[in-house]
């Protein structure tokens, strides 16, 4: 069982495109920000230690190493891989969370085996049929709540439902946001738009108890036209890319234009810290990680490039929502009917 001598949070040391090192340098960071958080580093022990040990961290007495003797590669069918490598990084740090060893796990690895994975070790919260991942995108004047942003790719109206009421009980107790909007993705602001899923789930919405507000298009996103934004993994997660990819190309033409001459020269330079606070805006590493919603236990998702930055801040955040019972507040507002479902049928992330 995890002590109370502070919180600990289980990271997937060899998960993400530039692990182990970006991880091992973002959890010293972390111990250096925070004296109260504890960190379990998954992966191979031996390998870990030394490459630990060159950090020269005065931190080590609040670091343990759980020994995983497999990795998943984002190369992996999540399905497959969490079948047959069961004592990867994913599985042990997931196991010290289910056997209460760790409060809280941060992986940046593959996005479909970590959601299969939760699902096997530590199941849904009692009335959830399918986890979501659940991102922030900026506005105008502020963020948008999306989800799913990639956890699954093919949706029923109920599991569309069941994100709204995710990502309303988010916005209510994380952000801060009282009685939030929600809006379903559709390809047009009338009822008789969209696709049958997205007909049924405004059916379904429309009944709840949520403060739904109807269908938003795409440009309603960015406009915070709603608080929360429900769609399917598959849209999900490409907004989430897309949005990504034209904020770095636009920052990326605005340099290219201001420096064809003199005068755009003298414009980039009083525009610089605009430009760069449009950057930032768009940048995922001051969340450093996204929650997987729905599940029994707290797990957070960093992208999969992520820098020592967006490591160090997805731990705080995880040791966040350990710290004000996020996992217990969502599990409050379903019902403990549940639907058996295969987690290993359901699963392929994109």
């Amino acid at each position: 069982m995890a002590t109370s001598t502070g919180i600990c949070v289980a990271v997937d040391a060899m998960g993400g495109d530039f692990a182990p090192n970006v991880n091992l340098k973002g959890a010293l960071s972390a111990l250096e920000a925070d004296e109260s958080l504890r960190i379990a580093l998954c992966g191979d022990e031996a390998f870990l230690r030394a490459e630990w040990k060159k950090l020269g961290s005065p931190h080590s007495q609040r670091v343990e190493f759980a020994h995983a003797e497999d990795v998943i590669s984002m190369e992996d069918s999540a399905a497959s891989a969490v079948r047959k490598k069961k004592n990867s990084s994913i599985h042990v740090g997931l196991n010290w969370v289910r056997e209460e060893r760790a409060h809280a796990f941060l992986s940046a690895g593959n996005s479909g085996a970590i959601m299969a994975a939760s699902l096997l070790l530590l199941k849904r919260i009692p009335g959830v049929d399918r986890p979501a991942i659940l991102i922030r995108l900026p506005t105008a004047d502020g963020y948008v709540i999306i989800l799913d942003a990639g956890a699954n790719v093919d949706c029923r109206p109920r599991q569309l439902s069941q994100f709204a009421k995710m990502g309303s009980t988010y916005a209510e107790h994380i952000e801060g946001i009282e009685f939030p909007r929600i809006g379903l993705l559709s390809n047009g602001s009338e009822s008789h738009k969209g696709n049958e899923l997205t007909r049924e789930t405004d059916g379904l919405l429309k009944k709840s108890d949520l403060n739904y507000i109807g269908y938003v298009e795409g440009f309603d996103i960015f406009r915070g036209r709603s608080d929360v934004v429900v769609c399917d993994g598959f849209v999900g997660n490409v907004i989430l890319k897309l949005s990504e990819g034209l904020a770095e190309t636009t920052f990326q033409w605005f340099r290219t234009e201001i420096k064809r001459d003199f005068l755009g020269m003298m414009g980039f330079l009083l525009m610089k810290k605009l430009l760069r606070n449009f950057q930032q805006k768009f940048d995922y590493q001051p969340y450093g990680a996204a929650p997987l919603m729905g599940i029994n236990g707290m797990v957070m998702i960093s992208h999969g490039s992520s820098t020592e930055i967006a490591i160090h801040n997805g731990i705080l955040m995880a040791k966040k929502g350990v710290e004000q019972n996020f996992v217990s507040k969502m599990a409050s507002v379903f019902d403990e009917k549940d639907e058996e479902d295969s987690p290993l049928n359901q699963v392929e992330s994109s």
